[in-house]
C-alpha cells in the first residue's frame, strides 16, 4: 500500500537526482521566507484564517520534501 510518505520519498529521490548542486543551493526567496515566517508567528498565537492555515500547511509539506531531497543528494553523489 502506498502512503503519502512513500510518495514524498519517491519525489525527493527524483528531485535529488535532477541537479544535485542546484538542489543543495535551493532555498526560498527572501519575500517568500518572510511570508512563511509571518504565517508561522500568526499560527503560534492562533490568529490564522482558514486560508492561511491551508497555505502554511502547503509550505510545511514543500519544506519537508525539499529537506528530504537535500539529504538524498549526498547519498546519490557518492
Amino acid at each position: 500500500m502506498t502512503t503519502i510518505f512513500n510518495v514524498f520519498d519517491q519525489l525527493s529521490q527524483i528531485l535529488a537526482r535532477l541537479d544535485p548542486r542546484g538542489m543543495q543551493q535551493l532555498k526560498a526567496s527572501e519575500p517568500m521566507q518572510k511570508h512563511f515566517d509571518t504565517l508561522a508567528e500568526k499560527s503560534k498565537s492562533h490568529q490564522l484564517t482558514e486560508s492561511e492555515k491551508d497555505e502554511l500547511a502547503h509550505y510545511v509539506v514543500l519544506e519537508r520534501l525539499m529537506r528530504m531531497a537535500k539529504i538524498k543528494v549526498g547519498k546519490f553523489s557518492m
